[in-house]
């Protein structure tokens, strides 16, 4: 298969299991709840090392939102509902709760509740109050600058992290410019992220080390200078590698943004000196989510 001249491979990316939450982040005024938004996500690119995934899903306008403010959503995944959980809790208690006119609510609903505010609220040093509307308890917890307002609890649901793909170019100046427009692409598909730093991640990685200490390690198969060194899959003409790791809400949602990011880097891909795309996994025994790139753009 051919996308305005860039072989794609007949390969899949394999992804995994996760659990995740939406949270919506409100402000007085939009600049500082995308401020929070950006605090609370930073830190968050793999669960590797990080805990937790995490990134910016949208901007709300105020009909958007639970309190009628300016918003952003933003979508968090982690290995399970409990170190989801507490990562919750401390990102938006040292990010989210410390930034100027803040107020957090639960963006999603599910038969998974997880307790957020119910926890934080203990800032309040017991002038806390607690107010429920309809089937929702908020708590209202005095700060120096009015109330920091968060829901009592927050709903999580299952997911899929992981989904992926890799384009290799002559330099890394055309790798990155293709790998832009695709993350532009993505980010318009509601429900999933692109956690990595500007949505791109040079360092992917293999599952184990020669150390026993690590989990992880470099993806050597994918980097141009241990060519001579080990198998490599870096086709000839290519300098540079990067990809595109994908969480979404369903695996719907990652299916179609691997279809858009891959269509929008293939775009321009020529021009930009893009000689494949291709996708990660790792024999497919470990992720039983696999995403096979002709199937998602069998409809191209």
């Amino acid at each position: 298969m051919e996308i305005q001249g860039i072989p794609i491979d007949d390969n899949f990316a394999e992804a995994f299991d996760m659990a995740a939450t939406r949270l919506v982040i409100t402000a007085a005024e939009a600049p500082w709840a995308m401020r929070a938004a950006e605090a609370m996500t930073g830190f968050a690119t793999s669960v590797i090392g990080c805990g937790i995934e995490a990134g910016i899903e949208k901007s709300l306008d105020p009909s958007e939102t639970p309190d009628g403010r300016p918003g952003v959503a933003v979508l968090a995944f982690s290995i399970n509902f409990e170190t989801l959980q507490k990562q919750l809790e401390k990102r938006i208690g040292q990010c989210v709760l410390t930034c100027p006119s803040t107020s957090v609510f639960a963006g999603l609903t599910s038969t998974r509740p997880m307790l957020l505010g119910a926890h934080i609220r203990y800032f309040g040093d017991g002038k806390q109050i607690s107010k429920r509307i309809g089937s929702q308890r908020y708590w209202r917890i005095p700060v120096m600058d009015g109330e920091f307002v968060c829901q009592e609890s927050v709903y999580a649901t299952k997911a899929v992290g992981g989904g992926n793909f890799l384009v290799l170019a002559k330099s890394i100046h055309g790798a990155l410019h293709a790998c832009q427009d695709a993350v532009e692409a993505i980010r318009k598909i509601p429900g999933c992220i692109a956690p990595f730093p500007g949505g791109v991640a040079r360092s992917g990685s293999k599952v184990g080390s020669k150390y026993k200490s690590l989990k992880a390690s470099t993806n050597d198969a994918y980097c141009p200078t241990l060519q001579d060194q080990t198998q490599s899959f870096i086709v000839d003409g290519a300098t540079a590698c990067l990809e595109l790791v994908i969480d979404g809400l369903t695996p719907d949602s990652i299916a179609q943004a691997m279809r858009v990011g891959i269509l929008a880097a293939c775009h321009r891909g020529k021009e930009l000196g893009v000689v494949k795309i291709t996708g990660g996994n790792y024999g497919g025994k470990l992720g039983r989510h696999h995403f096979y790139l002709h199937k998602v753009l069998s409809n191209v």
